[in-house]
């Protein structure tokens, strides 16, 4: 007995100077750089719960202890428990989600609680549909499936076969711009096509040309052949409604490989983690112009404007370039498109950009407006009616 308190005695001192020397060296690192303690931020304001929890959240976020230790924690919490934090989740196989595309699913809010809902992206998108409209120019809108939407069985085994899974939030959206006339493309039942065909085939043994996921492994985005499947499927339906016909400008692709570590884990800030995994091998097709040998570049002076998020910018404006969604959309239409691009910000702030740069919107005759599906809920600055410029001031 004596010997069990003697062992808890030694728990509990060690336990203590662990705490007590964080303590130690934070005080020192701020007297070293001729700061003052950050302990002694607690003695300057009034002892309220508001000032007390903005103490210990600059505690945690100005550390120099935390911030040594946490990269390092948070790879132990990866290996250890499958715990990837508070940004991300980890799947199976290397697979990783991001979380509020993961709760956009998965939870159901009242409305009450939610920033911003359906309706609120129903009203926006049919009163931009209607501005757009009495200028002339068509709206076709393309909802983009969150990754666990298209691949719920990577995320956890009682995801089964499922192909896709449409969030009860998304198809109110999508039923009810179908009700208001507002031409979509159904990406969902695309995506969920793509993996029925290549299972069955992959079943049967037969010849196929192997794809490569439609979504990247460690990444919220699409992977190359998911941006060239959107692009082909948006191109088409343009030309079915006679809304575009196709051109006159050719183009080539060429084979372009590059390794990126997804922006999920990029998300964790955490060097040690990324030491830990080896980045994904991607594989995309450069979309180069027959005629001049240039890659593809957005031009302004077209008839097709496309608006969106970061899923136009990948391998669109970063490596390896022009091989994204909107260099396939041009090379599937034969002729250039604009482009005007706000990452995570396709609810509004891309459209708040147009009004600004109202030079985009002379002379064309369609917008694709892109936003990823977790935007209904969690768009940032949610669905504001966003004007479009005025006549008058377009092409000044």
């Amino acid at each position: 007995m004596a010997g069990t308190r003697g062992i808890d005695l030694v728990v509990t001192l060690g336990f203590g100077l662990l705490i007590g020397s964080a303590a130690v060296i934070e005080v020192l690192c701020d007297l070293r750089n001729n700061d003052r303690p950050k302990v002694a931020e607690i003695f300057m304001r009034a002892p309220s719960r508001a000032n007390l929890r903005l103490y210990e959240r600059n505690l945690v976020e100005k550390s120099w202890v935390e911030g040594q230790l946490r990269p390092w924690g948070q790879l132990a919490q990866l290996v250890l428990l499958q715990d990837a934090g508070s940004k991300a989740l980890a799947g199976r196989n290397g697979w990783f989600f991001y979380k509020p595309g993961v709760e956009y699913l998965t939870q159901r809010r009242p409305p009450t609680e939610a920033t911003h809902n359906a309706s609120d992206a129903l009203r926006a998108i049919v009163a931009y549909r209607d501005a757009l409209a009495a200028r002339g120019i068509k709206l076709l809108v393309v909802i983009v499936p969150n990754k666990e939407s298209i691949y719920p069985e990577m995320l956890s085994q009682r995801g089964g076969k499922l192909e896709a899974i449409v969030a009860p939030e998304t198809r109110s959206l999508l039923d009810g711009l179908s009700a208001a006339g507002v031409e979509t493309v159904d990406l969902f039942r695309v995506f969920a096509a793509a993996k029925r065909e290549r299972a069955a085939c992959s079943e049967t043994g037969g010849p196929v040309t192997p794809l490569e996921p439609l979504y990247l492994a460690q990444d919220t985005h699409w992977s190359p052949a998911g941006a060239e499947l959107a692009a082909r499927t948006v191109a088409q339906r343009c030309v079915e409604l006679g809304w575009i016909s196709p051109g006159s400008t050719g183009y080539v692709c060429k084979q372009r490989s590059i390794r990126r570590l997804g922006d999920v884990l990029r998300m964790l800030q955490s060097p040690p983690l990324e030491r830990h995994i080896q980045p994904e091998e991607i594989h995309c097709q450069q979309v180069v112009e027959l005629n001049t040998g240039q890659i593809f570049q957005p031009q302004a002076d077209c008839p097709v404007l496309v608006l969106g998020d970061s899923f136009l910018r990948i391998f669109e404006y970063d490596e390896p370039r022009a091989a994204g969604f909107l260099a396939h959309l041009a090379r599937n239409l034969r002729q250039p498109v604009a482009a005007l691009v706000s990452d995570g910000g396709a609810s509004t702030l891309v459209r708040q950009d147009l009004y600004r740069r109202r030079e985009l919107l002379q002379d064309k005759k369609l917008v694709i407006w892109e936003f990823v599906e977790r935007d209904i809920r969690f768009g940032a600055e949610g669905w504001q009616l966003v004007p479009l410029p005025p006549v008058a001031h377009v092409g000044r």
